[in-house]
């Protein structure tokens, strides 16, 4: 019996560990979930008009004072705006990149 509660015990103290370190990946960038997530909340300042028709190759979004420090690297890349929108799709809902769903997703 105790060998069987220190091993549940280790296997959960291994899933605690790991649930907080998802990242997700695109191309050379690896970020952390948690940052990833952060995009939900900054897609509603964005305007609607800007994201429809393309809009600046660097995004209003990197610019705002809440913009997750671990993102900021890839405002700088040409193709940020089309990095953001992957990994919005990922913001919008986290649970499949948590039971690694997406394919740019480690570490479940």
């Amino acid at each position: 019996m105790d060998t069987f509660l220190l091993s549940a015990l280790c296997l959960l103290g291994t899933w605690a560990v790991l649930a907080g370190g998802v990242t997700v990946q695109d191309g050379k960038f690896s970020f952390p979930l948690e940052s990833v997530k952060k995009l939900k909340d900054l897609q509603e300042l964005q305007d609607p008009r800007t994201r429809k028709s393309g809009g600046p190759a660097v995004p209003q979004v990197c610019s705002h004072q809440k913009f997750p420090e671990e993102l900021k690297p890839l405002c700088k890349e040409t193709n940020a705006r089309e990095i953001l929108h992957r990994l919005e799709a990922i913001a919008e809902d986290p649970r499949s990149c948590e039971i690694c769903a997406f394919a740019a997703c480690a570490g479940c």
